[in-house]
Parts: C-alpha cells; sequence; structure tokens
C-alpha cells in the first residue's frame, strides 16, 4: 500500500497543475459536504434534547390539568351531595304537608321539580368532568410512556457509549500518554491522537507506532457497527510552508484525516458509510498557538464517535 501511495505521489508531482487544482478542487468540495453532515448531525442531536425538553413541560401542564379538574370534581361531588341532602329533607317535609294544605303541597312540588333540574345538571357536568379527566389521564399515561421511552433510548445510547469508550481505552492503552487521550462528553466518544504519534511534520504519511494505534481502534470500532465516526484532522496556526500538491493547511488536515480513514478501511468488517474524513485546518485549536506546547496539542487527528439516533428519530415520529 505505501508503494502504491509513493507511486500516486509521484505521478502527481509530475502532472500538470491543472491536476494539481482538480484534486484540490475535490477535496474541497468534499471538504464542504462533510461540514454540511456534520452541522446536520449536530442539528439533529440538539433537536432531539429541544423535544426532550418540550415534551416533559406538557407532562407538567398535564399534570397542573389534572389536579385542577380533580378539585373540580371534588367539589361537584360536594354539590352533589348536598343537593341531594336538600332534596330529601323537601321530600319529608312534602309527605307532612300533603295532609294539611293544598297549596303547601303545590309550592314544595315546585320547588322539588326545582331541585331535580338541578341535581340533572350537576349530575350532567360531573360525568363531563369525568370524562374529560378520563381522557387528560389516558393522555398524560401515554406521554409519560413515551418520555420513559426516550429516556431509556437515551440512557441505553449513553451507557453504550461509556462501554465503547472504555473499550477503546482499553484496547489504546499502551498508547495513553503518548499523545492520545480518550474522554466522553455530551454524549460521544472522542479519541485525540496528537501528530507526533501519527506523522512527520508536513506529512500525511502515518508512521508504523500510528497505524498500529489506528488498527487497534479499528478493531473495536468493528464490534459497535451502529456508530458514526467522524475523522476530524486539525493542524496549527503556522502557514503551510510545503510544496507540492498541498497548497495551505486545509489541505493538509484533510489529507491526514482520509489517511486515517483509509486505514480504518482496511478492516473489512467496519462499514464505510459509517465512515466522514473531515480537515478542519487551525480553526478548532484545543490549546494557545502561542506556545509550543499549545501547538503540539493543536496538530492532532480528532477521531469523533456518535451513535446512531434512528430509534429515537421514531419514538419522536410516532
Amino acid at each position: 500500500m505505501i508503494k502504491k501511495l509513493s507511486l500516486i505521489a509521484l505521478t502527481l508531482v509530475l502532472t500538470t497543475s491543472c491536476v494539481s487544482k482538480k484534486i484540490y478542487t475535490d477535496l474541497e468540495s468534499k471538504y464542504a459536504t462533510l461540514r454540511k453532515e456534520n452541522r446536520k448531525i449536530s442539528d439533529e442531536n440538539a433537536d432531539l434534547k429541544k423535544e426532550l425538553l418540550l415534551a416533559q413541560n406538557r407532562l407538567s401542564q398535564l399534570q397542573r390539568d389534572y389536579d385542577d379538574i380533580t378539585t373540580k370534581r371534588h367539589q361537584l361531588q360536594k354539590d352533589y351531595d348536598l343537593t341531594s341532602t336538600n332534596l330529601k329533607n323537601l321530600q319529608e317535609s312534602y309527605q307532612a304537608l300533603e295532609k294539611n294544605s293544598s297549596s303547601a303541597i303545590a309550592e314544595n312540588a315546585k320547588k322539588n321539580r326545582e331541585l331535580l333540574a338541578q341535581l340533572e345538571a350537576k349530575e350532567q357536568a360531573l360525568a363531563a368532568e369525568n370524562s374529560r379527566l378520563q381522557k387528560l389521564k389516558q393522555d398524560m399515561e401515554s406521554r409519560s410512556q413515551r418520555i420513559a421511552e426516550l429516556e431509556s433510548v437515551i440512557a441505553s445510547k449513553d451507557a453504550a457509549m461509556n462501554k465503547l469508550k472504555d473499550a477503546i481505552s482499553k484496547a489504546l492503552t499502551n498508547f495513553e500518554g503518548k499523545g492520545l487521550t480518550v474522554e466522553q462528553r455530551d454524549g460521544k466518544v472522542y479519541v485525540s491522537m496528537e501528530n507526533k504519534l501519527l506523522f512527520q511534520s508536513g506529512s500525511w504519511a502515518v508512521g508504523a507506532n500510528g497505524k498500529q494505534a489506528v488498527k487497534q481502534l479499528g478493531s473495536v470500532l468493528a464490534e459497535n457497527p451502529d456508530i458514526a465516526i467522524l475523522i476530524e484532522g486539525h493542524t496549527d496556526s503556522d502557514p503551510y510552508n510545503g510544496t507540492g500538491q498541498l497548497s495551505s493547511n486545509w489541505d493538509l488536515s484533510t489529507k491526514r484525516a482520509t489517511a486515517i480513514v483509509e486505514i480504518l478501511k482496511e478492516n473489512s468488517r467496519i462499514n464505510p458509510e459509517n465512515l466522514t474524513a473531515a480537515g478542519r485546518s487551525e480553526y478548532a485549536p484545543i490549546a494557545s498557538n502561542d506556545t509550543n506546547e499549545g501547538k503540539a496539542k493543536n496538530r492532532r487527528i480528532e477521531v469523533i464517535l456518535t451513535p446512531k439516533l434512528d430509534e429515537i428519530s421514531r419514538l419522536l415520529n410516532d
């Protein structure tokens, strides 16, 4: 493979400047596409968190509505019981007055009819509130279940990413402290490899030690087919002064990211559709470029591992 790459590099050097410009244009186009895909993944993750927050707010509102309706139902029940008691008292009075006064009987009968009408209206109102309460309860239970499913899926994804981080740390334990770090944040796993582990200055050819580290990383990724793999190349702020195919730090960072992708592709169990290469040049530093130590940290490859969100999207669209 190295001999082939050397032959290709020699051929490209010998070709005209038009061919070099075409390669640059293609790389620039690929970079723009990969950057859009990266923004899309970030936007999807933000939308999912926003949807979870909206669902939780809606559940809180439903709980407040449920409590209000329960209070109204209790009040209606009290009114109903009081009306029933009054009706019973009037009926007893009616029986007592029936023997004494026809006019009193007529008046009592009128009040009875009024009370019966009131009682019927309250019964209807109580039935309507009970129906509304039941509907709200079902809606609240449905939303609670949906939130629980979303939280379960997110927790499962976080656990899987934590397990992946541990597996990567174990596989690369011989390289940690030699320009390689592994950490988990924001639901993703970040594997950072400084250029001193991978490349010579100004080159995108991966050295033997770096190739071993990338292959060991690939052996873990092959066991996790549901993980999206973004490889980002980064440089320091020093301008690129080399000659040949490259004209800037953009070119160099993209070439280095692509070189890592090519090594990972050698593992036939890694789906190429999960791989994305991107060059970030000097524009995503993690340290100050004012010192040599900071520049060394900025010259790096970052492998960003993100769980696929198909299951969460399905729950949100149901």
